[in-house]
């Protein structure tokens, strides 16, 4: 595979900080477009036609959280100087690509407009945890959509260790309480064997590591539906020590 890489880290993600190392974050700058937008929208492409059941996922409860999402993600597009052109039908991509606007597909959309992946979550009436009830994950880190789709918080991050009654407990915090118009972020970061992007299943890996992975997780609050979106885009730099 045509290994997609970055030059280097943006400077605010080369400082590790606590866990859940959450820090506000200027709407403005919600969404990336960075040196790798047309190979990474190109595998994003690919991914989407061949392992679509393995990108893609949707609750019926969460077609009006996704729907307004894909606003969203228009809205903030029209307004950024990245290069987008839009018209009602259809966006002009700074690569030069037109996607149509499905308004019946919206996830295949957003698949095909930004590098960022989205995971939609929920809080039902009574319950406890945010639920993930639709994504589009192209880039997964080491977990599998199919194995984490429809379930709770916890449930989602029972095999990181650091991830504790403690930690579970924050987020989960932070999930209740961000606020319309002021999104969060954080980033993490861990060293590959390998630096596919699609990477669903941890594979045995031998030292040297040559490949740093890093995700721009981004956490927004829906004005309508109320959902949280979890964003993620995904960096992948070599020889970085």
């Amino acid at each position: 595979m045509t290994e997609i890489l970055h030059r280097i880290l943006p400077d605010d993600m080369t400082t590790p900080r606590p866990l859940p190392g959450i820090a506000p974050l200027d709407p403005a700058r919600w969404l990336v477009v960075d040196e790798t937008y047309a190979a990474q929208m190109a595998e994003r492409a690919r991914l989407w036609h061949t392992a679509r059941d393995a990108v893609r996922y949707l609750q019926p409860q969460a077609e009006a959280a996704v729907a307004e999402l894909l606003d969203q993600v228009l809205a903030h597009l029209r307004n950024s100087h990245d290069g987008f052109t839009i018209s009602a039908a259809q966006v002009r991509r700074p690569d030069g690509i037109t996607v149509a606007i499905e308004r019946a597909d919206p996830l295949g959309t957003l698949a095909h407009l930004v590098q960022e992946d989205f995971c939609i979550l929920q809080k039902p009436d009574g319950a406890a945890e945010h639920i993930l009830t639709a994504a589009v994950l192209c880039f997964p880190a080491n977990w599998r959509l199919d194995e984490k789709a429809g379930r709770p918080m916890r449930a989602i991050h029972d095999p990181v260790p650091e991830y504790d009654t403690r930690i579970a407990k924050r987020v989960q915090r932070l999930f209740d309480g961000v606020q319309v118009g002021k999104p969060l972020w954080r980033f993490n970061a861990l060293r590959y064997a390998h630096p596919d992007l699609f990477h669903p299943d941890s594979k045995p890996t031998v030292d040297p590591r040559p490949y740093l992975r890093s995700e721009r997780q981004t956490i927004l609050r829906l004005p309508q539906t109320r959902a949280v979106v979890f964003g993620i885009h995904t960096y992948v730099v070599k020889d970085m020590i």
